[in-house]
């Protein structure tokens, strides 16, 4: 009850407090996407690259991610932007690229052969395929690599607040720092109502782009 309580009494700074999480992860993510499809596809091309890229992508996940909190903090305190928003972005960033760079270079490499050289019978020059093609075929797994990357960060966003970076992991490092267990419960519920929202949310936009062929 005292944490409903707290919930009741505080729920403007906590919808605050979600939206400043929203925030980071939304940026990071959209980045991400940005940055980690076109990487993806363009590693299609050569297996050993592909392999190369993905193991550093990997080797970045397995970095605890305080501990690539506390790196960002040296390399942008050179401009100014050692802690806060823009090193919690630069660090989810990059924790983002290896599920969508691995589901899109799968996704593209798993395109059914015979569509491919039935586009190419048609006269489709490569930039046609991919875009007419491949990656319509591919994006139902290629969202679900964003899907993974979207709900994995919302809870590695909650350590950002560590380094002034804000969301609700402030009231998670609260609870901890004041011993207020109503602060912890009400910030990892948030989180995890948070995580569960966009993860049902991101299901339905993956389903509403899978082509009609593809969903029979």
């Amino acid at each position: 009850m005292e944490v409903l309580s707290f919930i009741a009494a505080n729920w403007l700074v906590i919808l605050g407090l979600a939206g400043e999480h929203l925030s980071i992860v939304v940026v990071a993510v959209g980045l991400a996407i940005l940055t980690g499809v076109p990487i993806g596809i363009a590693i299609t091309q050569n297996k050993r690259v592909a392999n190369v890229i993905l193991y550093i992508a990997s080797i970045i996940v397995t970095i605890p991610s305080i501990a690539l909190f506390g790196l960002m903090i040296p390399v942008l305190s050179k401009i100014g932007q050692g802690i806060g928003w823009l090193p919690a972005v630069i660090a989810i960033l990059l924790y983002s690229q290896l599920p969508i760079i691995r589901n899109t270079y799968t996704a593209i490499t798993n395109v059914d052969p015979a569509l491919r050289e039935a586009a190419i019978g048609m006269g489709m020059t490569p930039m046609q395929r991919l875009m007419r093609l491949e990656i319509p075929v591919a994006l139902p797994v290629i969202m679900a690599g964003v899907r993974t990357a979207v709900v994995m960060n919302i809870g590695v966003a909650a350590i950002a607040a560590y380094i002034g970076a804000g969301g609700l992991g402030v009231l998670i490092a609260r609870g901890i720092s004041q011993t207020d267990p109503r602060q912890l419960i009400a910030g990892a519920v948030a989180v995890s109502i948070l995580a569960i929202a966009a993860d049902w949310g991101l299901l339905k936009l993956q389903k509403r782009l899978t082509p009609a062929g593809l969903k029979r």
